[in-house]
């Protein structure tokens, strides 16, 4: 057997081909399955996140494949009869898989990295996804220049060179990472958008919270739970509207009219301020009231409501929505507190609240505002006013040709 082998061809070199690549195999058995689960126990039983981290994003299990891959470069230069050009084209090929494996550890490692600050508070106002994006893609375009000059045997500042001339056409091919790199700088040195806010973008049918933050696209989850992907440069080339000002004020604006009908508006009769005064909303006003056109009217004898100070119906329902909602515990108390009353118009006389509630929940916002306006609407009748409506075919009913 031994002279068959002795007889044959490149026999030597065939022999030494098969036991290098033997030898690749079982560096990469013991460097996968052996060294790689060592390390897996060993951060298992650490209490730190960094390893873990490292661990789910595979840097380890990568890095197993240098072995095999260094195994083939040196033993291309024991390895017998090889001819001079196979053996640098091996070399080469080793080398390019080597830089290939610790460019993918890389890319894990930035990963893990990223994982690691998402769990910080601070990645919620300065996210640094897109960055780390950037710094991959700066990472792969200088590792395929090395790796492309390494195959061809040239030096990688020789590649580069020749980039200068296709300027223009990366420019062109990286106009979207260009701008949105852009735009990320300024979304997060401006603090415009964090994960977690509640924007609006109607042009792109955006309406909800910012779920995630890269560095060419911004997620929206919509309240109806659809995801909108933007550009992340949009955001700076179109306007957006960012709820986040309202949650940290602690107060959400209510803005809503009541509109009364005109021909019910009339003035007071004393039997009316005796009954107003029993409702708790009203008691000290109408109590100051009575005093003020006692007053103002001591001197008046002729009779004639022109020459006398009487309080309206409308007013008084105005003066009963102050009170009610001063003493309501779901308004806030430290924002602007407003009832006034609007331009009359062609939809009757609009009596506007404008107030802040001190829950920011959507769900409690809503319920508040319905809750408000359902005792509004039922206590107006007992004010002699009419609600305003548009007529219907009930209202025609009763009518006769």
């Amino acid at each position: 057997m031994s002279q068959f082998f002795a007889d044959l061809p490149y026999a030597d070199s065939i022999l030494g081909t098969l036991i290098v690549l033997l030898g690749a195999y079982i560096s990469y058995l013991i460097a996968s399955r052996l060294v790689a689960r060592l390390i897996v126990r060993f951060v298992k039983k650490t209490e730190s996140d960094w390893d873990d981290a490292l661990h789910s994003n595979l840097v380890f299990e990568r890095l197993a494949h240098i072995a095999p891959a260094m195994v083939i470069y040196y033993g291309a230069q024991i390895v017998p009869g090889i001819p001079e050009g196979l053996q640098s084209h091996v070399e080469r090929l080793s080398v390019a898989i080597m830089l290939i494996v610790l460019l993918a550890s890389a890319s894990g490692l930035i990963n893990a990295a990223g994982e690691i600050y998402s769990r910080y508070p601070v990645s919620k106002t300065r996210p640094i996804k897109g960055y780390l994006q950037v710094l991959k893609i700066i990472l792969f375009a200088l590792g395929a220049v090395v790796v492309v000059a390494n195959l061809l045997g040239r030096s990688p500042l020789l590649l580069l060179s020749g980039v200068g001339a296709l300027t223009a056409v990366l420019l062109l091919i990286f106009k979207d990472t260009i701008l949105s790199l852009v735009a990320s700088v300024q979304i997060a040195s401006n603090d415009m958008v964090r994960v977690g806010d509640w924007i609006e973008m109607p042009k792109y049918s955006a309406d909800g919270d910012v779920i995630d933050i890269a560095l060419h696209t911004v997620k929206i989850q919509n309240w109806d739970k659809t995801i909108t992907t933007i550009p992340t440069y949009k955001l700076i080339d179109d306007s957006f509207k960012n709820w986040r000002g309202m949650s940290l004020s602690g107060g959400r604006r209510i803005k809503r009219s009541i509109n009364l009908d005109m021909h019910s508006i009339r003035f007071l009769e004393d039997d009316d301020l005796e009954r107003f005064e029993k409702f708790r909303a009203l008691d000290e006003y109408i109590c100051e009231k009575k005093k003020a056109l006692a007053e103002a009217n001591k001197n008046d004898a002729s009779g004639i409501i022109a020459n006398s100070r009487k309080l309206t119906n409308i007013g008084t329902f105005r003066a009963y929505i102050a009170g009610y909602l001063r003493s309501h515990p779901m308004i806030h108390d430290k924002m602007t507190f407003l009832i006034r009353q609007l331009e009359p118009g062609i939809h009757g006389v609009p009596i506007q609240i404008y107030v802040f509630s001190n829950d920011t929940d959507w769900i409690a916002y809503e319920g508040l505002q319905s809750d408000i306006f359902d005792h509004l609407l039922a206590i107006v009748p007992e004010f002699g006013l009419s609600v305003f409506q548009n007529p219907t075919g009930a209202d025609f009913r009763g009518m006769t040709g």
